[in-house]
């Protein structure tokens, strides 16, 4: 049962009068301005909007910080509990809006970047407006999650460590929240031979290609099937001409693990390959993206998340592991409590068909704004 002020609280937002309209008028407004990653005009038309509906409730317009020539939002708390972690950035291109704008239609939203993530946007704002104090709340909009958040990644760790908590706001998985993701690797491999005439004399030359036929198979055997760690060649350029042998070859490498400790064994593995022709050069660039996010740093939320639900009447909340990485990743291997998927309820992230279920929206707003209370206090 729930305390007095327990009880006053969640008696507080489950009766917040929360306007349906206004949250799907906000969703289109967002979703009709493109935010491509590194589409920096569409990006701060967005921050524009954030600041005008989060300055009220948070009591300053907030902070466009510029990185690499990227720009991110962040409103930092007074008093640091819990930061709610999200970006605007989307993988579709310019001009998509032309044949597929914002619409509603039998209870759901679609339009590009609906799902992923811009929804989550809303539904934070919305959940802040009927958060009495938010004085322990932090708010980061980055802007190429992405493409790998490479310019972000060093704030996003940097304003997470003042953090007790992070609620990423990333959509959910089949209206589960998540409570691990895959880490990831990222790498290219270059080999150098020596170029010759084809036609003439071929065995001059030492032939880049031939050597990345033969590393293909060797780097796909670095998958371990009982750990489910994959390690998947995605894209490989060789050679100048159809005459010429090949001196120069690249492949690229994705790498997907659960634990840390897979992702360090398939780095320190890739790192020591060699060629078998000694006479090729191999160079590895690269290392490993992102680490997990693992159980172990989301259960303590999960549960939070689950008694809110609780006390609030809504909807009982699962949990699901995902193979995708997002920037939970990050703050999760700080050692910070890390709760991931708290957006949008509906399907289609990166697809043609993306969707948010309209209906969902105020409870996921007030599952947001429960937890948001909660942690006003240590999560322990």
């Amino acid at each position: 049962m729930a305390s007095g002020a327990e009880h006053s609280w969640t008696e507080r937002i489950r009766s917040a009068d929360l306007d349906p309209e206004r949250m799907v008028h906000r969703i289109g407004e967002l979703v009709g301005i493109e935010t491509p990653t590194g589409h920096t005009a569409g990006v701060r038309a967005c921050f524009t909007l954030l600041r005008q509906w989060l300055a009220p409730v948070l009591g300053s317009a907030g902070t466009v910080i510029e990185e690499d020539g990227m720009p991110h939002l962040l409103w930092q708390a007074k008093d640091p509990k819990v930061l709610l972690l999200c970006h605007v950035d989307t993988v579709w291109p310019l001009g998509t809006l032309e044949r597929r704008p914002f619409a509603v239609h039998n209870g759901r939203g679609t339009g590009p970047g609906i799902f992923d993530m811009k929804t989550g946007l809303v539904l934070g704002i919305e959940a802040l407006e009927i958060t009495e104090d938010t004085r322990h709340v932090g708010f980061l909009v980055t802007s190429d999650e992405e493409q790998g958040s490479a310019t972000s990644r060093a704030l996003i760790e940097r304003v997470a460590a003042d953090y007790e908590a992070v609620l990423l706001l990333e959509p959910s998985q089949h209206g589960a929240v998540k409570t691990a993701r895959k880490g990831a690797g990222i790498y290219r491999v270059h080999l150098t031979g020596r170029a010759a005439h084809a036609g003439l004399e071929p065995e001059s030359g030492i032939n880049a290609l031939s050597e990345l036929a033969r590393l293909v198979p060797r780097i796909e055997g670095l998958a371990d099937t009982e750990h489910r760690t994959t390690v998947t060649p995605t894209v490989a350029h060789a050679g100048s001409a159809i005459n010429a042998v090949a001196a120069q070859a690249t492949l690229d490498v994705d790498v997907r693990g659960w634990t840390a400790s897979e992702l360090d064994r398939v780095n320190t593995e890739i790192r020591g390959l060699a060629p078998e022709n000694a006479e090729i050069a191999l160079e590895v660039r690269g290392g490993v993206n992102r680490y997990p996010l693992e159980p172990g740093h989301t259960g303590k939320l999960l549960e939070l998340a689950r008694s809110v639900a609780v006390e609030l009447g809504l909807e009982p909340v699962e949990e699901a592991h995902v193979g995708g990485a997002s920037d939970g990743n990050f703050t999760s291997a700080l050692g910070i409590a890390t709760l991931d998927g708290l957006g949008a309820l509906g399907d289609g992230a990166h697809a043609e068909h993306e969707w948010i279920d309209l209906p969902a929206l105020p409870g996921q707003a007030r599952l947001i704004a429960g937890m948001v209370t909660a942690l006003r206090g240590s999560v322990g």
